[in-house]
């Protein structure tokens, strides 16, 4: 199809939409963009629709089906490998969801606070003794959630270079063969740490794994190391984004931040403001296995399906206003989560250490500023996850 807008693209505010997609939020709810090797795939950008197809189990994750599309090339990669929870269908992507949701309920993650607010605490009183200038995201905003996912997984923080090096280039690799290589070391990494950790336990889920799942003959050893490769990666790499751009955003609108600083109860609803407004993953892919009828449209077997989350985070019909950042919204019923059955697995601890980070980071440095000009700020391409590359701030 001629006249396509192609998918993905940068983003030329860190925290708005490409401007380039205007066209798509003018066309309805489905139109179509085009990938890097032309292929033309459904864009699915209206809110109610996107959370009626995200539950229809004719749109399949599998990413080893032909059919399944890839955005930009590097991506292929994908195909080589089953992809644990993400990249597959029920009944097997249930049956691993199961084993894990215990280990990230509400419950849990209460539990889990007081533990995010010493690890917050330690890195802030870093912080402020260096004093300014800092640069957030190497100082706060990745290690928190690194320390917290190795926390909760049992993986050495110590070795966090080598995993959040690798994780970059999983995720922003230059080509299929950097990112293969990259999951090559990660599960060389986690399959020597589970060899010493069935001789030397410890108290993580990743030793829990080993002794109820892997001794009993229910989970194979290969794919307990992939699936442990995608909760490290995911568990730290995202919220790291998040509360990178979300400190970045809160700063450029300042009577957002004043409201939140002059009544912290807001803060939970901010967060989910933030995540609205944010949407830092872009872009989730599917492959239809019937013919779908929605919105007038016909979506054929075997056509690719891609989420646009930050047009359907602001759709106009779902949040008033959508190009505002408000942090008193209701705006719970966003997908930057995703939705359905695929709906992220660590959504409540992300919530938690976002809560915890944000409202520590703003009361314990109630002068906190941008230490360079907005416009000279580096930030993430849109074919990976948005975030700051790098945040100097300064008070």
């Amino acid at each position: 199809m001629t006249g396509t807008i192609s998918f993905p693209q940068d983003r030329s505010c860190p925290y708005h939409p490409p401007t380039n997609y205007r066209p798509l939020r003018a066309s309805g709810p489905l139109s179509h963009v085009s990938f890097y090797d032309g292929r033309t795939v459904w864009a699915v950008t209206g809110h109610a629709e996107a959370r009626t197809l995200l539950v229809d189990p004719r749109l399949s994750s599998d990413r080893q089906n032909p059919a399944f599309p890839i955005p930009i090339e590097r991506f292929e990669a994908v195909r080589r490998v089953r992809t644990p929870l993400i990249g597959m269908d029920d009944p097997e992507h249930n049956t691993q969801r199961r084993m894990l949701i215990p280990s990230f309920s509400v419950k849990r993650t209460a539990t889990l606070r007081p533990q995010i607010q010493q690890i917050v605490d330690g890195l802030l009183d870093r912080m402020l003794e260096q004093g300014p200038p800092a640069e957030l995201v190497s100082a706060f905003a990745l290690p928190v959630p690194s320390m917290v996912i190795c926390a909760l997984l049992g993986v050495p923080y110590a070795d966090h270079d080598f995993f959040e090096e690798q994780s970059r280039r999983l995720l922003r690799g230059g080509t299929a063969e950097e990112i293969e290589q990259a999951r090559r070391e990660l599960e060389g990494y986690l399959s020597d740490l589970m060899a010493h950790k069935e001789t030397a336990p410890g108290d993580g889920l990743l030793d829990e794994l080993i002794t109820e799942r892997l001794r009993a003959g229910t989970l194979q050893r290969q794919e307990l190391v992939r699936l442990t490769m995608v909760l490290l990666v995911a568990g730290h790499e995202t919220t790291a984004n998040m509360i990178s751009l979300g400190t970045f955003a809160l700063l450029e609108h300042p009577d957002q931040l004043a409201q939140l600083r002059s009544d912290e109860s807001l803060m939970p609803g901010a967060v989910e403001e933030l995540l609205r407004f944010l949407s830092i993953a872009d872009g989730m892919l599917r492959v239809a296995t019937d013919d779908i009828e929605i919105a007038g449209q016909t979506i054929r077997a075997g056509d690719g399906v891609v989420f646009s989350t930050s047009l359907i985070n602001r759709d106009a019909t779902a949040y008033p206003a959508p190009d505002e950042l408000q942090v008193d919204r209701s705006a719970r019923h966003h997908v930057a989560f995703g939705f359905g059955i695929h709906q992220c697995l660590g959504q409540n601890l992300a919530r938690a250490e976002l809560e915890i980070a944000l409202r520590s980071l703003f009361r314990r440095v109630p002068a906190l500023r941008l230490a360079v000009p907005a416009a000279e700020i580096p930030f993430k391409p849109g074919d990976t996850l948005q975030g700051m590359i790098e945040l100097p701030l300064t008070w």
